[in-house]
């Protein structure tokens, strides 16, 4: 069984972003501080921005698992980011697909990576996005985004635009990572266009593994710090009915494994996975942990999910970067659980206890955390 370990990277600025135009599609070029590790490539065609790494004489790749050319999207998000730089750690060539903005992108720092700065629903732009790529790791999803997100165009139409344009291009694998509960015919809209987005994928003809996921948690993920900025921002919080709904956390570095595992084993091609941590919470014992964790004790009251979800609408328009979206609410509506030793049996390995890996929550003034995030402007 390979083991993967986290890359550890320089402290280095975060990159500066310029912008221009080539060939009609914007490219945003990024410049790595990190000089004696990383050069610009002035080769590039369409938009797709390209960094090289520099290689010292006895600087060997790290391999293990087949060497391909990767495309990942959501490479900006917290799970994006944690796969970026395992792919990497392990000598895979990776370009990360950027939606066209006018903010930096948050792409993992001290690490080599292409850019192709194009959007799920421009054909044109995925095709030169996958110009010399091999798989597809399909991360992206517009549910953390709010009421700035359409989960219909990102989740749904995206995905299909980008299945039929893999197909295109004979892509040897795609990789998606959904939710559990997934499901085509469900009455939850973001696990409806997950279930849509499965099917688009089966349908592609192209070699897939779905992975449906519980809650992802980590550094800097939407679930365990959202909380906690919560729980030291308001002295009341609110939880769905009793909080009985039983949900089954992953660490995000658990995930990671079972996807680069996957990447070297044909025999999990067409195939769909629903795994999830080691344990099973009620939404009520996970609160109380993480409480525990950061010290704090707001007052806890029970709210029926209808009204849970016009609480969630409200504060989304009075605070600018409120952490939950209806979406997220939705997943609360019943137990979102998979069977507990999926990732045992199949990938070889016990996940982490969701109490062992929560030290991301701890030694931070969340209260001041919260303010300073929460009402940044986006």
């Amino acid at each position: 069984m390979l083991k993967f370990f986290e890359q550890r990277t320089q402290s280095i600025q975060p990159p500066t972003m310029r912008r221009g135009l080539i060939g009609g599609a914007c490219l945003n070029g990024f410049v790595f501080h990190d000089s004696s590790r990383v050069r610009w490539s002035k080769g590039v065609h369409h938009n797709v921005a390209r960094f090289v790494p520099r290689r010292a004489k006895n600087d060997k790749l790290r391999t293990g698992i087949i060497s391909a050319m990767i495309l990942v999207t959501g490479g900006t998000g917290f799970l994006g980011r944690a796969l970026i730089r395992q792919l990497v750690s392990t000598g895979q060539q990776v370009r990360t697909l950027v939606r066209p903005s006018k903010r930096t992108p948050a792409l993992p720092r001290g690490v080599a990576v292409e850019v192709a700065v194009t959007s799920l629903g421009d054909e044109r732009g995925l095709r030169a996005a996958l110009r010399g790529v091999d798989v597809i790791y399909h991360l992206a999803g517009a549910e953390h985004e709010g009421a700035r997100g359409n989960i219909l165009e990102t989740d749904a139409r995206g995905t299909a635009n980008l299945a039929r344009v893999a197909a295109q291009a004979r892509i040897q694998h795609f990789f998606y990572v959904s939710h559990l509960g997934a499901d085509r015919s469900s009455f939850y809209p973001v696990l409806k266009m997950k279930g849509v987005a499965e099917e688009h994928i089966r349908k592609s003809g192209v070699p897939y593994t779905i992975f449906r996921s519980g809650l992802l948690y980590g550094p800097e993920d939407h679930f365990t710090t959202s909380l906690a900025r919560l729980a030291a921002l308001f002295p009341v919080m609110f939880v769905p009915g009793q909080g009985e709904v039983l949900i089954q956390p992953l660490w995000v570095e658990d995930l990671v494994t079972c996807l680069l595992w996957s990447l070297d084993n044909p025999e999990m091609a067409n195939q769909t996975y629903e795994v999830g941590g080691a344990e099973y919470f009620s939404f009520r014992q996970v609160l109380d942990i993480i409480l525990s964790v950061i010290g704090k004790k707001p007052l806890i009251l029970p709210l029926g999910l209808p009204y849970l979800r016009s609480l969630t609408v409200l504060m989304q328009s009075m605070v600018p970067n409120f952490p939950f979206s209806t979406y997220w609410v939705d997943y609360l509506g019943y137990n979102r659980t998979a069977p507990s030793d999926t990732i045992s049996r199949i990938f070889g390995f016990v996940p982490a206890r969701f109490t062992y890996r929560l030290d991301h929550l701890k030694a931070i003034d969340w209260r001041r955390d919260a303010l300073k995030t929460l009402y940044k402007r986006p």
